[in-house]
Parts: structure tokens; sequence; C-alpha cells
């Protein structure tokens, strides 16, 4: 393992050392027979090659057996460890059979050290049995969306019904970073395992962590059938990217086109920032007041777009006037930011201050308004009533007193 991280560490510097603009400029030339460099937030590709032939896929499999496990167990459930004989190339972390570790160490040594004998002991508790977890395996894939992947173990070994596209991949390496765990995990060049029977260490067979500061991930895979296959993550100056490379003749050529890709795509695309925390986007009046409330968003937001690219915003759902009282950081808004005129994120809009209840005066005028209306409606019915009897009054004959006879 330490020859691989020297070479690893090399091909890191030199692609560091390298000028940038070359490689920013002009289209990567890459050895991997499928490839591709997807910007996540936007789903946007910015490379592909053959991203959706099928291919034989190995370790990265992995990636769905710890979503699986992810999802089904908590991290510090005990998983037992299932009879296991490694084949002379199988990956292993040298786990022995009816050890109990946790399912973070299980997953520890599923991602970095790329255990065979983790995945198989996973499928045994969370499927009950190989054939099981592959159902749920293929179940997931479908949920996903994944419609050109088909697992046929947990561990990607050798199969014809093994296999996914790059696009696929891209798209599974998103999902199971959106676990806080696993992102953590899988950016990391070694981890202790301290549960089971013996401490033990695991190394990162992804040899661009720790080599390559903004690389940060995702899941290696080898076999003699698929090549070499790399699942990376990177994220520069708050830009991540995500790509894939399939069938690489060796691990060199896997890490340098990586490299191109990222490289690739950094000169591209890069982090904007659309809103800032505490920028004022209006000022209302307040009922009743001579005050006027300015409104501010309440965080800043940033997104990733195609260098020379600016996103919009729009204020949307204020009020003509503010009525108090209102608590200062008081919601009234909201600032839509757009993307190409797409909306990708909603940032409210708070009042900046506090807003007072109306005066004594205007909250009086706002009452006596409708009771003077209804006095005057009353003195006009009263006035009304009075002019109608009298009116009567006038209109009967006198009666004629008679003296008797």
């Amino acid at each position: 393992m330490s020859v691989l991280l020297r070479v690893g560490a090399l091909l890191a510097l030199l692609a560091l050392v390298l000028p940038a603009g070359a490689s920013a400029r002009s289209r990567p030339s890459l050895s991997a027979s499928s490839a591709i460099l997807i910007e996540p937030s936007s789903g946007e590709i910015i490379y592909a090659r053959n991203p959706y032939t099928h291919h034989e896929i190995a370790s990265t499999t992995k990636m769905m057996t710890a979503l699986l496990l992810l999802e089904r167990r908590s991290l510090a459930h005990r998983i037992r460890v299932v009879n296991f004989t490694p084949g002379p190339a199988e990956s292993t972390a040298g786990l022995s059979p009816g050890e109990r570790l946790t399912s973070a160490d299980m997953l520890r040594a599923l991602l970095l050290a790329s255990a065979n004998e983790a995945a198989i002991s996973i499928a045994a508790d969370v499927g009950g049995s190989q054939k099981g977890f592959v159902r749920m395996m293929n179940a997931r894939a479908k949920r996903a969306g994944l419609r050109s992947t088909h697992f046929s173990n947990p561990d990607g070994l050798d199969g014809r019904q093994n296999y996914s596209t790059a696009r696929d991949l891209a798209s599974l390496g998103i999902l199971l970073r959106q676990n806080s765990f696993a992102r953590r995990t899988i950016d990391r060049p070694k981890a202790t395992l301290r549960s089971g029977s013996h401490k033990r260490v695991v190394y990162n067979r992804n040899t661009l962590i720790g080599s390559v500061p903004w690389m940060n991930g995702i899941k290696t895979g080898h076999t003699s059938s698929a090549g070499y296959l790399l699942v990376g993550g990177a994220t520069r100056d708050g830009a991540e990217l995500i790509s894939v490379v399939m069938g690489e003749p060796s691990e060199a050529a896997r890490n340098a086109d990586t490299l191109k890709l990222m490289r690739y795509g950094f000169g591209r695309y890069q982090s904007v920032q659309a809103v800032r925390k505490g920028q004022r986007f209006a000022t209302l009046p307040v009922e009743g007041r001579d005050d006027k409330v300015q409104l501010i968003t309440s965080r800043s937001a940033d997104l990733v777009m195609r260098r020379g690219e600016r996103p919009t915003t729009i204020v949307s759902g204020l009020p003509a006037t503010l009525t108090g009282p209102l608590a200062k950081g008081t919601r009234i808004g909201d600032v839509i930011v757009l993307r190409r005129g797409k909306s990708v994120d909603r940032v409210p809009l708070v009042a900046a201050s506090a807003v007072a209840a109306p005066s004594l005066l205007a909250a009086g005028g706002s009452w006596l308004g409708p009771l003077a209306g209804g006095l005057a409606v009353f003195t006009l019915i009263l006035f009304s009533a009075t002019l109608i009897r009298k009116r009567r009054r006038q209109r009967r004959p006198e009666r004629v007193q008679r003296e008797p006879a």
C-alpha cells in the first residue's frame, strides 16, 4: 500500500504543478472507455464519453451496499462477520468470522479498504441472505432512477448481470454523498476500526485522497474484466464536481484521467454568491406611523454556475405596508434565486428592525371611523322617523266638538 500511496502522491504533485490553463481550455484526452463529469447541483453534464454504455463495475457496486446499510441500520448496530474465504485477488480488511463490528466500522472497511467480507456480512445482516440483499439493491436502484444498472452481488465480483453506466454511477455517487457519515468517511486516507476483536487500520484505495487537497471521494473498483474504475468527487472554491472513469488500463491512468476531468470542469464552473446575508432588498412603510422598515436576507445563497454567468433574483410575497407589532427578524417575503431562469433557491426576507404597534391616534382613528359612520346612519334614521311622524299628525282632520241639544 505504501508504494501505491507514493505513486498517487507523485501523480497528484504533477497535476498540481503543471499549468492549469491548458487542461482547463481544451477538452481532455482520456484512456477510459467510458467517462462522465457532472456538476451535481444543476445536473449539467460537462464532459461525456460513452456515458450510457453498459460496463462491469467491480467494487463501485459497494456504493449501493453502503447506501442500503445507511438507510436500514444505525451506525451503532452490530454486524456479525460471516464465514468468508477470499480469492487470491479479492480485497479484504482482515475481518475474522464471528467478529461483531459496528455498522460504522463495517462502512469504513467497505468504502476505504473495499473489503469483500464486509460487503457479504452487510448483505446477510440487512437482506437475510445475499439473494435477498441483491433484490433490495435492484429495487433501490429502480427507485433512484438508475435505469441502466443491475446488481447480481453486493461486492462487485465479475458477473454479466452486475453492470451500470458512467451516468448511473455518477448519480449513485451523488446519492451516497448526501449522507454525512459517508461523505466524511470517503474523504479520509485511512481509518481505525475500534470494534471487533481488536483495533486495526484500513487504508483508502483511492490514493488521490490525502494527496490532492480538493479530491474528496468517492469509490474505486477493479477486476481483470472490468479494468480500473473510479467514481470521483472534488470540491474547489465552493464548486463541487462528480466524475466517473471506467475501463481504465491501470491505476495510474485512472487517477490521471480523473484529475484531467476535474481540472477541466473547474476551469469552466465556479461558485458565485447570489445573495449576501443581511443584504437589503426592500423598504416598506408602517401602517399608522411615519416609520419605514428595511427587509434584509436571513442568509447567504451560493450556487455553482458556468464561468461568466450570473444568477438573477426576484422578490416575492411582499405586502404593501407593514402592520405592527412585529419582532425583528420576522419573515415578510422571499428572494427567489434563479439560474438561467429556473428557480434554485428561496431565501427568506426578514424585518431588519422591530415594528411597533400603531400609535393611539392612528389606532383611535381606525375604530372611530366606523363608529362615526354608524352614528351618522343612526341619526339619519332617527331624523327620518321623526319627520314622518310629524307629517302624519298634520294630515289628521280636526275633531269638531258638538254641544248637546
